[in-house]
């Protein structure tokens, strides 16, 4: 593994790469670390492709500035873009989860000619309208608790959270994965409640998060703390307003969707299934695998799975 750095005006990445090939950048999402795709990188380093991934702004070993405006999806995607020029001569396969599909999602929109192909894990593509998705949240959680609208009051879930890091990561990473019962992260608990109210902290963890990959995590979280990473879902209004140009665009090049069966982001909307049509807005999709068994976190939780639907992907350019 080799580690380089992307400058993005003021914004340092740091991205780790493995590999020599056609290059594939993965995007990680909420909270995780460039880590979260290790072992995407060991199998396809090996197949022939530079895969690189890296710590998305206010993650890991990136900077951390500290305006919620800095975390909107239009800086995200300007630092996406300010990496590919980094490390690639050529347009790029983008990999996203979490809160990274919506940055690869729109960083193709944003960079077509930076951009190769898409995949997404985890969160569809969904184009962007005139109302954000935290102001909706607001009118579907009205009466109970929603995690996206505990984030919005700076310091509070800051303050939870850096509290005890390991104990929170455990119960947060147990919370939305397939070994969690059904319901354990979309509980219904009164919206004056926190977080971690009612969470279980596993003894042991699942076995697809060892001792040694929960320290990784912990120990980053412990030097860099979770402001940037929850301002994230602060800035979500910000986006609104600066990606007009692309509002209601559909994807242009050739795109996939992967997500885990019981992963509870596609419940959000009650009684609307987000994974039963994950192409409806990409031109060029290649299809949608749905792992069994599998939660959020479905390319640490099956790593076998996802990189043969990668396969089958890259396969396909």
């Amino acid at each position: 593994m080799e580690f380089s750095e992307a400058r993005n005006g003021d914004i340092v990445i740091r991205v780790a790469i493995k590999g020599s090939g056609p290059v594939v950048l993965c995007v990680h999402g909420w909270p995780e670390l460039w880590y979260s795709w290790r072992h995407q990188m060991s199998h396809f380093s090996e197949l022939g492709y530079t895969i690189a991934a890296m710590d998305v702004r206010g993650y890991g070993g990136s900077s951390k500035p500290e305006s919620i405006s800095a975390y909107s999806i239009k800086s995200l995607s300007s630092d996406v873009a300010a990496v590919i020029k980094e490390i690639s001569n050529a347009p790029v396969v983008l990999l996203g989860h979490d809160w990274g599909a919506p940055i690869v999602w729109n960083t193709a929109l944003l960079y077509p000619d930076l951009v190769r192909a898409v995949a997404g894990l985890s969160v569809p593509y969904t184009p962007g309208g005139d109302t954000s998705f935290i102001d909706m949240a607001k009118q579907l959680y009205a009466d109970r608790f929603f995690y996206q609208l505990y984030f919005q009051t700076e310091g509070i879930a800051e303050a939870e959270l850096e509290a005890d890091v390991p104990a929170a990561l455990r119960k947060i990473y147990y919370a939305i994965s397939g070994d969690a019962p059904s319901g354990t992260w979309l509980t219904d608990k009164p919206s004056d409640a926190q977080l971690l109210d009612g969470m279980v902290d596993p003894d042991p963890f699942p076995a697809w998060l060892t001792t040694a990959d929960l320290k990784k995590y912990s120990d980053a979280f412990q030097m860099g703390g979770f402001r940037g990473p929850l301002n994230r879902y602060r800035a979500q209004g910000f986006d609104i307003e600066e990606l007009v140009q692309i509002r209601g665009q559909t994807i242009q090049q050739p795109a996939c969707f992967i997500g885990g069966e019981k992963d509870p982001v596609r419940h959000f909307v009650t009684g609307f299934d987000m994974y039963a049509n994950p192409g409806a807005a990409c031109d060029d999709f290649r299809g949608s695998t749905i792992i069994d068994g599998a939660g959020h976190w479905v390319q640490q939780e099956a790593p076998a799975e996802t990189n043969a639907a990668l396969k089958t992907f890259l396969s396909s350019l």
